[in-house]
């Protein structure tokens, strides 16, 4: 009997521990997924940045407002950009200083990414680790 009650200690904090670790996994992929949406929108911006170096004074433009859906619209100034700072400030910057800004926000999220890939896939291994040993606790205790 002395031996059961440390068996059943180290499968209640084995349980414990492999909740934890769904749980850390599961707000990791919410991560992981919320820095893939802003790479997209960060890529989609650099891109529109792209077609715009290409345009004159007054070119007409397709804007997308959402849902799949566009506004035609006349290009005052090809050269000037408003980007965003965060908190609601935004600044006016030339084209190129614009695009210089998205990339850097674009590398510090492909950072963000690779190390949030690289907790989860740690977290996955240890979760993967934990549930074998589980699996083997419980075999023995039968």
């Amino acid at each position: 009997m002395s031996q059961r009650a440390p068996a059943e200690e180290e499968l209640r904090k084995l349980s414990m521990e492999m909740r934890y670790l769904e749980q850390t996994a599961e707000a990791l992929q919410q991560r992981i997924s919320m820095v893939n949406t802003a790479i997209a929108d960060l890529t989609y911006a650099n891109e529109t940045l792209d077609s715009m170096e290409k345009e004159q004074e007054n070119a007409e433009m397709l804007v997308p407002i959402g849902g799949s859906s566009y506004v035609k619209v006349k290009l005052a100034d090809p050269n000037k950009v408003i980007v965003g700072l965060g908190s609601g400030v935004s600044v006016e910057k030339t084209l190129s200083d614009a695009k210089v800004v998205l990339k850097e926000r674009l590398d510090e999220l492909e950072k963000a990414m690779n190390s949030a890939q690289q907790q989860f896939s740690q977290v996955a291994e240890r979760i993967n680790t934990g549930r074998s040993r589980l699996e083997s606790m419980l075999a023995s205790a039968k």
